[in-house]
């Protein structure tokens, strides 16, 4: 695969290597599934008295993993150990944090094959967006090692006083803020674990994970490429366990002293009012989805447009908070698309996601399956049409897991609350307009703001970029409308309810955000 680069925009031509290797690990894999996986803390693993077995959402008879159900005396162990290791770990020479973290990062590609298995086994993500959440892991944490020996460490001298008689010098510098919590979701576990992750501790953090329990096993697998590449005990720390209780405890801590939370609106905002309740202002860092619209323009390609949508609406079955789950259409070339995207999406295979020709697999987990039928059921009430889908597959293998309908629905009034709420569910609506002034303010009618697209004339892509509240913006891109970001080429964060930080990950500004600044002023 010499000339060949992985990202989401060249996934769709892989070369035959890739798959022959992609089809051995899944073989492997499901040879040695039902181990049992222990958290890690201070360099040791770590059992907890209570288990939870981790299912696959593609045929739940698989036992994948037996993982630790760990409590609030685990998150206090985790925490005394990445305070324990912080002070070392913080002066620990810049350009050393860089190389173990490309070490970590090529861990993570040597590996590319079994983790890719492991994720699609996981996750229910087929075999190329499996492979592209660990190439895009290791781009990250290269992306962060980069602007570190960029920005020399982020030491800067400023200007010296003008005083007579004296020299004085001043420095700028970048410093860890310590130890830095990082909670993950389950819909991409490698990159919105490792991405922080490489943040970080090549900022000099140390850091404490907490991964969502539905993909606790790739998140092990993920802190073992860490383990590998040599890092001091206590610097890298990983605990598993429900978020009622070892979740809460970790946000509570007084010993956390900056977190990056990607999920929910409701949990990030949780979370963000309960850390504020500490004795100071601690950095929060928060991803909390998106309601994102792909508008189309009469002027639009749409070949292109049919594309970019149908990747960024069912990819991961919905399940990506950069889904194109709006689609407004001028109303002249309205009939013209969805007829397009009815015969596109009609070509979608759904089923296990190992398999080759696979496209879409099954949602994450139960609630997510029940999500799904009702709010079917709850369109249907509302006069919606279902263009293609609305129903859960049933019969054979599909009776073993999750399996959902890729799902457009045309025909619900934009008032109705499922056109803002997000769904996280292979469910997009579709709907026509008068005017492209008209389509903006429904794009922009939502708390969210985190990625868009659009398709149209080279004139109207300028008023799109300018008008659209999203932080991350696609025109005319069949490779996705509103998805397929990556590392140091699309930064990915959002504006509004999407992102608290207003710096996107993989991006130039990104990095600082895990530092604070101190200027040190010496005079001679």
């Amino acid at each position: 695969m010499a000339d060949f680069k992985l990202t989401y925009s060249t996934m769709f031509n892989p070369p035959e290597e890739l798959h022959a290797g992609f089809d051995k690990a899944v073989e492997a894999l499901k040879k040695n599934m039902g181990k049992e996986h222990d958290m890690f803390i201070n360099g040791k693993d770590v059992k907890a008295d209570e288990k939870f077995d981790d299912h696959s959402p593609v045929n739940t008879d698989w036992l994948l993993a037996k993982m630790q159900k760990g409590n609030a005396s685990h998150a206090n162990q985790a925490l005394a150990a990445a305070r324990n290791a912080a002070h070392g770990w913080s002066r620990t020479p810049w350009q050393k944090r860089v190389e173990l973290l490309r070490k970590a990062a090529s861990l993570i590609e040597e590996r590319i094959f079994e983790l890719g298995a492991a994720m699609a086994l996981e996750v229910g993500k087929n075999r190329m967006e499996s492979l592209g959440d660990v190439q895009e892991t290791a781009d990250l944490i290269y992306y962060s090692c980069f602007q570190m020996e960029k920005n020399n460490g982020y030491i800067v001298e400023m200007g010296k006083d003008p005083l007579v008689g004296f020299d004085s010098r001043n420095v700028s510098i970048l410093r860890p803020y310590g130890v830095w919590l990082i909670v993950s979701p389950f819909n991409f576990p490698f990159a919105l674990t490792g991405g922080p992750m490489g943040a970080a501790l090549v900022a000099g953090n140390t850091v404490v994970v907490k991964p969502a329990s539905d993909t606790a096993w790739i998140v092990r697998l993920l802190i073992d490429c860490f383990r590998d590449a040599g890092l001091a005990d206590g610097v890298v720390n990983f605990v598993t366990g429900p978020g009622a209780t070892l979740g809460q405890a970790l946000v509570d801590s007084p010993e956390v002293d900056g977190v990056t939370f990607t999920g929910s609106f409701d949990v990030g905002m949780k979370m963000y009012q309960d850390f504020a309740k500490g004795k100071f202002v601690r950095p929060v860092i928060l991803e909390l989805g998106g309601k994102n619209p792909a508008i189309v323009s009469k002027n639009a390609d749409l070949e292109r447009a049919t594309i970019g949508i149908i990747r960024s609406a069912f990819g991961l079955q919905g399940q990506k908070c950069s889904a194109a789950s709006r689609v407004i259409v001028d109303e002249s070339v309205y009939d013209d698309l969805i007829a397009r995207l009815k015969e596109a999406a009609s070509k979608l295979e759904l089923g296990d996601p190992t398999e080759r020709n696979t496209y879409n697999g099954p949602v994450i987990n139960k609630s997510s399956y029940n999500d799904f039928k009702n709010f079917c059921e709850e369109i249907n009430q509302a006069g919606g049409k279902f263009l293609v889908g609305g129903n859960v597959k049933t019969g054979g293998m599909f009776d073993k897991g999750f399996y959902c309908e890729n799902t457009f629905v045309t025909d619900l009034p934009f008032e109705h609350r499922l056109w803002q709420q997000e769904m996280f569910l292979p469910i997009t609506t579709i709907g026509k307009v008068k005017s492209m002034d008209e389509a903006m303010t429904i794009a922009n009618s939502v708390n969210y703001g985190l990625t868009g697209g659009f398709y149209g004339s080279a004139d109207e892509t300028d008023w799109f970029f300018d008008n659209i509240q999203a932080g991350v913006t696609y025109a005319n891109r069949p490779q996705g409308a509103t998805t397929g970001a990556w590392p140091g080429f699309q930064p990915f964060g959002g504006w509004k309810g999407s992102g608290s930080s207003g710096k996107n990950a993989g991006g130039h500004y990104y990095l600082p955000i895990y530092m604070h600044e101190q200027i040190r002023t010496l005079v001679k």
